[in-house]
C-alpha cells in the first residue's frame, strides 16, 4: 500500500494521536529504471552494428541517442510529478491535512475532528471511490492518486477514526 499509519510518539508533547502518510504508487523503482535504460541503450545499438564504419552510422546515431534521451527525460519527469506526499495528522482537538507537491507551496487544511466527515463518492467524483474530508466549511480530497481499491481501503480505515457519510 502506498500509505502507512505512523505509530504515535510516546515521548513527544503535542504528538498526534493518529498520523497517516500517503504517496503515489511507483511502478518502476529506481533500480528498475537503471536496468530499463541500460537495456534500451543496448537495443538501440543493434541497428548501428551493420553501419559501423560507414557514414550511415553518423546519420542514425543522433536519432537513436535522441530517442534514448527523450525516454530518460520522460521517466525522470514522471518521477518528479509523482513526488506528492499527503500527511494527515489527527489530534484530540484538531485534524490537519498537508499536501506537499514539488515546486508549489504546501496546501494545508485544518478542522475540529469532532465535526469532520469522511465521505466516499463511489461514482460522483473525478475518479471511482473518491474520498473527501469535510469540515471547517471546506471539502478536501485525500488520496486521489491511489488506485480504486486502495481508496476504498483508505475510506474504511479513516472511518474508524472519523464520522462517515456516503
Amino acid at each position: 500500500m502506498p500509505y502507512e499509519w505512523i505509530p504515535p510518539a510516546a515521548d513527544a508533547t503535542d504528538a498526534p494521536v493518529h498520523e497517516l502518510h500517503l504517496w503515489p504508487h511507483r511502478s518502476l523503482p529506481k533500480r528498475g529504471f537503471v536496468v530499463f535504460i541500460g537495456i534500451t541503450f543496448v537495443l538501440l545499438l543493434v541497428p548501428l552494428f551493420p553501419a559501423i564504419g560507414s557514414p550511415v552510422l553518423w546519420g542514425l546515431l543522433p536519432f537513436l541517442m535522441g530517442t534514448l534521451a527523450l525516454v530518460f527525460w520522460a521517466i525522470q519527469k514522471s518521477y518528479r510529478d509523482g513526488e506528492v506526499l499527503e500527511d494527515l495528522r489527527i489530534w484530540d482537538t484538531r485534524i490537519r491535512l498537508e499536501r506537499h507537491v514539488p515546486h508549489t507551496p504546501t496546501q494545508t487544511w485544518e478542522a475540529n475532528p469532532h465535526w469532520v466527515e469522511v465521505t466516499l463518492h463511489p461514482t460522483a467524483g473525478p475518479v471511482p471511490n473518491y474520498v473527501t474530508l469535510r469540515g471547517s466549511g471546506r471539502e478536501v480530497e485525500i488520496g486521489a492518486f491511489l488506485s480504486d481499491d486502495e481508496r476504498l481501503d483508505l475510506y474504511n480505515e479513516l472511518s474508524r477514526y472519523l464520522p462517515t457519510r456516503g
